[in-house]
């Protein structure tokens, strides 16, 4: 069934990005095209609703970042997320991140059950990937890239819940804290948000150009106004000029900002012994993975001097199974490859191997600034050191 499942998504997915052609793909790009109008109306309908005060926002008392996209995956959004967080708390901020788990899995029924016998006031409490002090959950119960971050930013709290508004709450009153950085959550508009930033990817800035689920926008790019920074992410030497153009006809007040993501160090994935990245260079690699964009990565390992000779892709967040892995390092054997490499995100869903013929590593990668840096420390201060709230003066 899974099987079924994941070869579904990829026809779809091949679909949405024009890569399958035929009868059988032109019928559903009709059908999913059908779908986008109505979901283009119901996006619309949502936000004036807000605007509007119909539906109302959320106020927790608290300060709230949003760090999100119009696009669905791959603008690399982790790393911003992480580089955020560390920031704020160098500036004093008491930081937790508040994640809804995208493909994680329920706590066992059990545990559920005990916990209410327990006598929790929640049926379903937010799940506490850290508190600031330990790891609590796996990978698989906490979601791959909300387990990464609690991982790397261990005095961090990361909490998981669709319900942000739910988690948020648990933050402040359970974990002292006083600023929630919201992951991806743009289009997440029941908690209100005093900041919004959101990612361009350089390469792919507006996806397909077309909405869910005949394209990869989650919103039209007109709404791009909605945000207070927007960072370009991705970016090379290469100018910018076109593309900022064109975000300023959505956004004419937003500070710009242009980042890179940067390859940092290897790290062995059972020891996590830290290797430096001239061990890539003439190595015979083989790479595997399951992000959005694998073709960016693979980019970029053959930028640090390494010769790509074996590569196997899967479905973004696929979780994989010792069989698989297995079959590829045996490939990876065949075809005399030095080591395996794939990326920190897919790490965290590896499975206890009983061998490992061909070391395997994965790539640490964090944000750098390559333009306007002081806006993004204008940022910075501007959330850790609000100008206070000046009195209205009175006239009598």
């Amino acid at each position: 069934m899974r099987e079924w499942i994941e070869k579904f998504e990829q026809f779809a997915i091949d679909v949405i990005l024009d890569r399958r052609q035929g009868k059988r793909a032109a019928v559903f790009r009709v059908f999913l095209s059908s779908l986008s109008t109505v979901y283009s109306s119901v996006v619309d309908l949502r936000l004036w609703l807000y605007r509007n005060r119909i539906l109302r926002e959320r106020n927790l008392g608290c300060l709230v970042v949003s760090i999100g996209n119009l696009t669905v995956g791959g603008t690399g959004k982790t790393p911003v997320v992480e580089k955020f967080a560390r920031s704020l708390q160098d500036g004093g901020r008491r930081v937790a991140i508040l994640s809804r788990g995208y493909k994680s899995v329920k706590k066992p029924l059990l545990k559920r059950i005990i916990g209410k016998l327990q006598g929790k006031n929640e049926i379903n409490p937010p799940r506490v990937v850290s508190d600031g002090r330990q790891l609590l959950l796996d990978s698989r119960t906490a979601g791959d890239e909300p387990y990464m971050l609690a991982a790397n930013l261990k005095d961090i709290p990361v909490i998981v819940d669709k319900d942000r508004v739910k988690s948020g709450k648990h933050a402040i009153s359970e974990l002292n804290v006083d600023t929630l950085l919201l992951d991806d959550g743009l289009q997440y508009l029941k908690l209100r948000h005093r900041l919004d930033i959101v990612l361009i990817d350089r390469w792919h800035p507006f996806g397909t150009e077309k909405l869910l689920p005949r394209g990869t926008l989650r919103e039209p790019a007109r709404n791009l106004k909605r945000a207070s920074y927007i960072f370009i992410t991705k970016c090379n030497d290469e100018p910018n000029d076109e593309l900022k153009e064109r975000i300023r006809g959505y956004n004419r007040t937003a500070e710009i900002i242009e980042c890179e993501h940067r390859p940092k160090h290897l790290q062995h994935l059972e020891t996590r012994e830290v290797f430096p990245l001239e061990k890539l260079a003439g190595k015979r690699i083989g790479t595997i993975s399951a992000i959005a964009v694998p073709e960016s990565f693979e980019h970029g390992v053959r930028k640090l001097g390494a010769e790509l000779v074996a590569t196997k892709r899967f479905m973004d967040h696929h979780r994989f199974t010792e069989q698989e892995i297995i079959t590829f390092i045996n490939c990876c054997v065949e075809s005399e490859v030095d080591m395996i490499l794939t990326t920190e995100k897919d790490s965290v869903r590896f499975p206890r191997l009983p061998r490992m013929d061909v070391p395997i590593y994965f790539l640490r990668v964090d944000i750098g600034i390559l333009n306007n840096e002081e806006s993004f420390d204008e940022c910075i201060n501007r959330i850790c050191q609000p100008r206070p709230i000046v009195p209205a003066r009175r006239f009598f």
